[in-house]
């Protein structure tokens, strides 16, 4: 059964001795193997986390007692151990026996969770995106800097032999001048569904400790897990789902280590009526002065006739589904994957490739953590900030839009050829899909020109920084503000 606030104090301190439990601490430091490791958030990603640290994972926590008990019981029985069961990570941090944590929770508890656990003196895995805003990100990264904490983000292709060779390729000159980068995120995302009344909570989870800092408000949903990734009070769309990975390696082969200096959003929620407010189809452009990052998100399938099979009628965009185009003087490289990467001239024909590689992302966080050195890590907590960042910027563009008709739209954005030639296709898609985006009110948005203080990752405009961070924070769950604590 999992423990309760209270039943977790008081047992811990009857069995376990300060003394003791400083020595144990001690032990721990330079042996991965002994490294005492809980999962906080079992649900979906979390059971990767489970099975990557295997060894390593001695409890589990979770909201929902039900997916607690669930997932405690199938790995206990694959383990050949038991695994305690805790539902509030707060309790979790308190013990002294616990050396680390994997976060796998929604994205709006990443940073609260992660820099809780730092000043609890906890090394972190937190999955991507690692935060819900900018202001988020930035507290994680000062975060583990001031506590001394080992923190990586879960972008597992920084942990890939083969990108990692690709990215030194390019950057190396061997392909002439980087011109720009295109990430692609074209997932089947059908509609959510809506419903009439507030979804029924179950009993069995923590609601209040589920939303956390986000404002706790009916939803509308069919259901709680997942579909929270389309709505912006804890979510942030596909682009901070699954193509922060793209504009991951998109900025890792870029080189680029601040935030784009503009950036701008074209998109919205296109094609069905449901209870998400995140963008289905999207194009972000970051103005990067070196070479542009282009991010294209698209839900719909390739036409209103796909939309019968969603899962294998996805758009490609030479060759890339999701995946990474970075276009060089002379050729381009394709990352149609986590793993692979295949170089082409200017011909179209391959001249080098690199395939394959495992997942050793949890491993490499494992070593650096037995060996107190975080410039271990391929998955640095500030290369996830600011990934993480580039969706955020996109998402506070859009949202600070007006909907345009595709006309005006295209007029705005004549005179530059990529973001162009991005939201032409993306207008095919969408009258494919028989969407009707040649009216004012339609629903596609034209967001603002977003200038940032590169240094600061603070907004030229008013607007824009109220939503780089909460307007407000629900107590006692409020994000800490590293800059305050000093």
């Amino acid at each position: 059964m999992p423990v309760s606030r209270r039943q977790f104090i008081s047992t811990t301190a009857a069995t376990l001795g300060a003394a003791s439990l400083t020595n144990v601490r001690s032990a721990f430091a330079s042996d991965s193997k002994a490294l005492r490791i809980a999962v906080i958030g079992v649900k979906g990603r979390g059971r990767s986390h489970i099975s990557e640290l295997r060894d390593n994972v001695v409890a589990l926590c979770d909201v929902d007692q039900k997916i607690l008990a669930e997932r405690a019981a199938e790995y206990g029985k694959k383990l050949g151990r038991s695994l305690e069961q805790i539902t509030d990570y707060r309790d979790l941090l308190e013990r002294k026996d616990i050396d680390a944590v994997s976060i796998a929770t929604p994205n709006h508890t990443h940073a609260l969770i992660t820099v809780e656990a730092v000043k609890a003196g906890k090394d972190v895995y937190v999955e991507k995106p690692v935060s819900h805003n900018v202001w988020e990100g930035r507290q994680m990264v000062e975060a583990a800097k001031k506590y001394n904490r080992v923190v990586q983000c879960g972008t597992q292709s920084r942990s890939n032999p083969g990108l990692a060779a690709a990215v030194a390729f390019v950057q190396s000159g061997q392909l002439g001048k980087i011109q720009h980068a295109v990430g692609t995120c074209y997932k089947p995302r059908p509609s959510i569904g809506k419903l009439d009344a507030p979804l029924s909570i179950p009993n069995s989870i923590d609601y209040d400790l589920w939303c956390g800092p986000a404002e706790k408000r009916d939803l509308f949903r069919p259901q709680l897990h997942y579909d929270w990734h389309w709505d912006f009070n804890t979510g942030n769309g596909d682009m901070g789902n699954q193509g922060i990975h793209q504009m991951d390696i998109s900025r890792w082969f870029l080189g680029e280590q601040k935030l784009a200096p503009r950036t701008v959003s074209i998109g919205g929620r296109l094609g069905y009526e449901d209870s998400g407010d995140t963008p289905n189809t999207q194009v972000v452009y970051h103005d990067y002065e070196a070479a542009p990052l282009i991010f294209e998100t698209r839900g719909l399938p390739r036409s209103k006739e796909a939309q019968q099979d969603w899962r294998n009628s996805m758009d490609r965009y030479r060759g890339s589904g999701v995946g990474v185009i970075v276009q060089c003087e002379g050729g381009h490289v394709l990352v149609p994957s986590y793993h692979d990467a295949i170089v082409y001239d200017r011909a179209g024909k391959i001249v080098k490739e690199w395939h394959g590689g495992g997942n050793a992302h949890h491993a490499n966080w494992l070593k650096a953590v037995a060996a107190r050195d975080a410039s271990l890590l391929t998955g640095h907590i500030l290369e996830g900030h600011l990934s993480s960042a580039l969706c955020h910027v996109g998402g506070v563009s859009h949202l600070l839009g007006e909907e345009q008709s595709s006309s005006e739209i295209a007029k705005a954005l004549a005179s530059n050829e990529r973001l162009s030639d991005a939201f032409e296709r993306m207008a095919s898609h969408l009258r494919a899909n028989d969407v009707d985006i040649d009216r004012g009110e339609g629903g596609l948005t034209l967001g603002p020109w977003l200038e940032l203080d590169t240094s600061t990752e603070v907004f030229a405009s008013n607007a824009a920084n109220k939503l780089r961070a909460r307007e407000s924070q629900r107590a006692p769950h409020a994000v800490p503000d590293m800059e305050a604590l000093g």
